[in-house]
């Protein structure tokens, strides 16, 4: 999917991409990997923060920049917890690895939206939903949805 949406569309642009975990995850036996993707200010940690919303995060979600990676627990049918990370300041992919890593995404009850996956990419799995995020003009992004699992 690609498409162009004003900033006041990503309610929907998130239901979207809740649409299509359901639909994959449902045959997954490991956690399930979304990759933000996109420059400064693209959108990645709103959008990121729509998602955690809709899937009844109350907390207030900050990008996890400089802690690198914040969980949250979540109550839905499909997954027991939100991870969110930002691999932006990771230099290699072992820091993600001693964070954890592997054990996160072999969870199936775990949800990992990872910001500046180009950062990790061996890590991200085949089955991974990529979500790239462009500047279209101020109020609008360009949205490109890749799942190659």
């Amino acid at each position: 999917m690609e498409k162009v949406f004003h900033k006041d569309q990503i309610p929907e642009i998130a239901q979207e991409i809740l649409g299509k975990l359901t639909t994959k995850s449902l045959k997954l036996k490991a956690g399930f990997v979304v990759a933000l993707s996109g420059d400064l200010g693209a959108g990645k940690t709103t959008l990121t923060q729509e998602l955690a919303r809709q899937l009844g995060v109350t907390e207030t979600l900050v990008s996890p920049t400089f802690v690198i990676m914040k969980s949250y627990k979540l109550t839905t049918k499909n997954y027991n917890l939100l991870v969110h990370i930002d691999a932006y300041r990771l230099k290699s992919s072992k820091e993600l690895l001693n964070l954890g890593w592997e054990e996160l995404v072999t969870d199936p009850k775990n949800l990992i939206l990872i910001e500046w996956p180009e950062q990790v990419p061996e890590l991200i799995p085949k089955n991974a939903l990529w979500v790239e995020l462009k500047h279209h003009g101020e109020h609008s992004r360009q949205i490109t949805l890749t799942s190659k699992g």
